[in-house]
């Protein structure tokens, strides 16, 4: 794991994701266990290729992210691209922004889950005043 395109997946992920997340990522790779080979194309493609390009900032490729993962109902991976985002600088309100932006694209259903997978990371980070669940919102 050492040519141009995984060493930028590689600096893209401990700034987006911090050291740990990088370690248990490349921990894995280096397993070659199921799924290792995925993970090896993701640092070096996502990472390194997309995420390391010039033409958008990494906050706009935040937003981005984000209403994608909403769209697919991708909890998992929304909640590390949400700690992603908040380190490339968006705001919780912008955040919640685009979560508002899909409403009428994707759904209720899909913001429900974005909702309550977004406010599980808010909380971590200390961002969630108190726990707020779908009820207390409605959905």
């Amino acid at each position: 794991m050492s040519d141009t395109r995984t060493e930028t997946g590689r600096q893209v992920v401990r700034e987006m994701l911090g050291e740990d997340f990088l370690h248990g990522f490349e921990a894995h790779i280096a397993s070659g266990t199921f799924g290792a080979e995925a993970g090896r194309l993701a640092l070096a493609g996502a990472f390194g290729d997309i995420w390391g390009r010039p033409g958008l900032e990494r906050k706009y490729r935040s937003m981005i992210t984000l209403a994608v993962l909403i769209t697919l109902r991708a909890p998992h991976e929304l909640q590390n691209h949400v700690r992603a985002a908040l380190a490339n600088g968006c705001s919780a309100a912008e955040i919640e922004e685009v979560i508002i932006q899909t409403i009428p694209y994707v759904g209720y259903p899909a913001v429900s889950i974005a909702l309550n997978a977004t406010a599980e990371v808010f909380k971590e980070k200390g961002l969630l005043k108190s726990p707020v669940t779908a009820q207390d919102r409605g959905l």
